[in-house]
């Protein structure tokens, strides 16, 4: 497989990781340059490791992961999503106080689920998984910091309802990945 078809492939794959990140930028009260570093390691890093997961659990699991990554991706950005929703309606300043280990976890493991079923079909095709989970995660990585620092800049602009615009948007990134699974057989 060429490498740029693998760069287009890793470019699809950030674009919810990128998402989620402009919506870290938006509603993570004093998020800065280094926060959106880490949260483009945590990204990078899932995007980078799913895929070779995906590879060595090879064509074996392949119908298994297709048909509940949507079900498990959705569940994990609702939840996540909800939560922003609910805290935006504190009285306190708007705005997240920390984007925590765990809140990236979660938000890691949800947007590269897909990775995973890359991977196993990269095994089929005899790609080489190295190179391959290396642009992956790289792509990922600049898009995720990219992206959190644009988010940033909205926040600035949106300062009051930064939370609920962006717990708004994990939800419907969500609905969107399960929309796709189910009616479109993405």
């Amino acid at each position: 497989m060429e490498e740029i078809t693998i760069f287009l492939i890793a470019v699809s794959l950030a674009m919810d990781a990128f998402a989620v990140s402009i919506s870290n930028g938006v509603s993570v009260r004093g998020f800065d340059t280094q926060q959106s570093a880490v949260q483009g390691l945590y990204f990078g890093g899932f995007q980078f490791l799913m895929p070779v997961v995906g590879w060595f659990l090879g064509s074996r699991v392949k119908t298994y992961i297709e048909s509940v990554d949507h079900w498990i991706a959705f569940a994990l950005l609702a939840v996540i999503g909800g939560n922003m929703i609910r805290e935006s309606f504190r009285e306190e300043e708007g705005g997240q106080t920390e984007l925590t280990g765990r809140i990236l976890l979660l938000q890691a493991i949800a947007t590269s689920i897909d990775a995973l079923a890359v991977g196993i079909s990269f095994a089929i095709l005899d790609v080489n998984i190295w190179m391959a989970a290396a642009i992956i995660g790289v792509v990922s990585f600049v898009m995720s910091f990219c992206g959190g620092m644009l988010g940033k800049g909205l926040g600035n602009f949106l300062q009051a309802k930064a939370e609920f615009a962006g717990g708004i948007v994990l939800v419907l990134i969500g609905i969107k990945i399960l929309a796709e699974h189910l009616f479109f057989g993405g």
